[in-house]
């Protein structure tokens, strides 16, 4: 028992090759210390040679059983590397957006698994490009990239060990996509010894996993670029629209009246002239916003700084108010301003535009002598300011739009580029606020701003 003991423990950790020896020295052990006539081989009870077999046969099994588990084990621990490396992989590659960063990393991956060197190879324009990457020290020769090539083509293994015509230092592996292969995994073990194919199997299996985000990587890539190109479009034919007529409408008219002027100013009434004089200005104005309009979505896009400091809400929707005079006059305009209402932290010009661009639209959509009502209050921790109205309202799923550039809703008529509500969007989106819009009850549209307040200086 103490010798199958022993042939036991070197089984376990040793090879196999190991402990069928041992098992065979412990039998002659067993046959020189135990059995008479001492350290000798011979023996003089041939009974013992049932008790010699029964030993060897015993020790032989269980070496071979504990090598075999032994070994079992070591491949479980393989592949169990292998699996969390696969699925650290997988994690990396879903948050990648670049296909160089997605070969770089499998490339470092199946390095830490092999012992040998592994490149990815991106082909440009269908070619393997050797330049961008080196398996060797030295040159790389050609047979190597004919090799290289052979494999991107045929989709199929090439090089070191895959016992085609193709012989190769370096195994190619094909990173093989749902309808062609987007590169080649290159693998230059550090050993002569030919790659197991246990190892070959998981190395197709990252280069399978590898090919597959950099495809997907490239789909949403592509996807992304049309989509782009379909926003830069519609937005190039929106604007074109908004230039070919909502500027060419106030243009026509001054043009028209100046020339009407200037062509007959004296033969024509005073009322008559002071009516041009009217349209020409209200027109200019008109013109002047649209543009200032343009130009301000064009500075919110491109990251204006604020100017932000403590304003009093009642000074920025006084002036508000006054710039819009004109406008409102045909309306009836009701303010509710608390006094302890706190001081919002603000760029005061950028407020005050988004409130002008607030009133402007619910006088241009609402009938004449209709109330427009401008309500503050404070809410929790933010400044809530709201622009109620009794105009037609939104039609269903139209509240999210409206705040889309060029978008206009029910215009019925009315003139105007589709880039107030944008304005304000892009506004309160620099300040860390919210805007949104919704139906009154009873008839009507609100406009709801939040902006968060900060702490009040002394």
């Amino acid at each position: 028992m103490v010798y199958l003991v022993g042939v036991v423990v070197v089984a376990m950790h040793c090879r196999r090759r190991i402990s069928i020896s041992t098992s065979i020295v412990s039998v002659a052990a067993f046959d020189l210390f135990c059995v008479p006539p001492y350290l000798t081989l011979v023996i003089s009870d041939y009974q013992y040679l049932i008790t010699f077999a029964a030993m060897l046969t015993t020790t032989l099994a269980i070496s071979t059983q504990a090598a075999r588990i032994r070994s079992q084990a070591l491949d479980a621990m393989v592949r169990e590397k292998w699996n969390e490396t696969l699925y650290r992989l997988s994690g990396r590659l879903a948050g990648n957006t670049e296909v160089l960063d997605i070969a770089r990393l499998a490339g470092e991956y199946a390095e830490e698994l092999f012992d040998g060197r592994i490149i990815i190879f991106l082909p440009e324009a269908g070619k393997i490009d050797f330049t961008r990457g080196q398996l060797q020290p030295l040159p790389i020769p050609a047979t190597e990239e004919c090799v290289a090539q052979w494999a991107l083509d045929s989709a199929k293994p090439a090089g070191r060990g895959t016992g085609t015509m193709l012989e190769a230092s370096a195994l190619y592996l094909p990173l093989q996509g749902a309808g062609r292969a987007v590169g080649v995994m290159g693998i230059l073990p550090n050993t002569r010894e030919a790659i197991r194919p246990e190892e070959i199997q998981r190395l197709e299996v990252m280069a399978n996993q590898t090919a597959m985000a950099i495809e997907r990587t490239r789909s949403r890539n592509s996807a992304q670029a049309a989509r782009i190109q379909m926003q830069t479009e519609q937005m190039r034919s929106s604007l074109l629209s908004a230039v070919s007529h909502d500027l060419r409408t106030p243009l026509s008219s001054i043009t028209g009246a100046a020339t009407t002027l200037r062509s007959q100013g004296d033969k024509l009434e005073p009322e008559t002239r002071h009516e041009l004089l009217e349209s020409i200005a209200d027109e200019a104005e008109r013109l002047g916003r649209i543009v200032s309009n343009l130009l301000d979505m064009t500075r919110l896009d491109s990251g204006i700084e604020l100017r932000r400091d403590f304003y009093p809400l009642e000074e920025i929707v006084g002036a508000a108010l006054q710039r819009m005079e004109k406008e409102l006059a045909r309306h009836r305009v009701t303010t509710s301003l608390p006094e302890n209402l706190p001081l919002v932290y603000a760029d005061d010009v950028l407020f005050g535009q988004l409130v002008v661009n607030l009133l402007e639209n619910a006088s241009k959509y609402t009938p004449e002598g209709s109330l427009i009502e401008v309500v503050a209050e404070r809410v929790s921790d933010a400044v809530q300011l709201e622009v109620r109205d009794r105009g037609p309202g939104f039609v269903p799923g139209e509240q999210e739009r409206i705040f889309e550039k060029f978008y206009r809703g029910r215009s019925d008529g009315r003139r105007g580029a589709g880039l107030g509500l944008a304005i304000c969007m892009a506004i309160m989106e620099a300040h860390e606020g919210t805007i949104r819009a919704f139906n009154r009850s009873g008839g009507g549209a609100v406009f709801q701003i939040r902006i968060p307040l900060r702490k009040q200086p002394l």
